[in-house]
């Protein structure tokens, strides 16, 4: 059976971002981490690759020994659907610090509460309370 990953490239920041995702999950957890151990042309210690899971959706990130003249676009974001607004008020402040508000936290003709940020690593999250949450 084929499975689909999301797949994250950070240049030296991936275990922050998953340190930082999985602290805001309840059920967050590093699966797997792999290091550069400095012979194969990755900084040491830097992610080689690891596996992180996110209210059991499956993730996969790796710090990029090349630096790239691309980054995350909004393009492509996570939309995590909240289910308090305690959930998504807490979301919204911990991932848009030190990152950009792209949407400000508030009602969405679609939701009763609706935010869309860029976190500090880049990553772009919508951020979503139903009507009937």
């Amino acid at each position: 059976m084929q499975k689909i990953t999301t797949f994250l490239m950070f240049e030296g920041q991936a275990e922050a971002a998953m340190n930082l995702y999985t602290s805001l999950f309840a059920d967050g957890k590093i699966v797997s981490l792999v290091r550069h151990d400095g012979s194969g042309g990755g900084e040491e210690g830097k992610v080689l690759h690891a596996v992180f899971s996110l209210n059991g959706q499956t993730f996969m990130c790796i710090d990029s020994s090349i630096m790239h003249e691309f980054t995350f676009t909004p393009s492509m974001s996570l939309f995590v659907d909240c289910e308090s607004e305690q959930e998504i008020d807490e979301l919204y402040a911990k991932l848009s610090d030190g990152g950009q508000v792209l949407m400000a936290l508030g009602p969405s003709p679609f939701s009763k509460k609706f935010g869309w940020v860029n976190d500090k690593f880049g990553v772009s999250w919508q951020l979503n309370l139903a009507n009937n949450g």
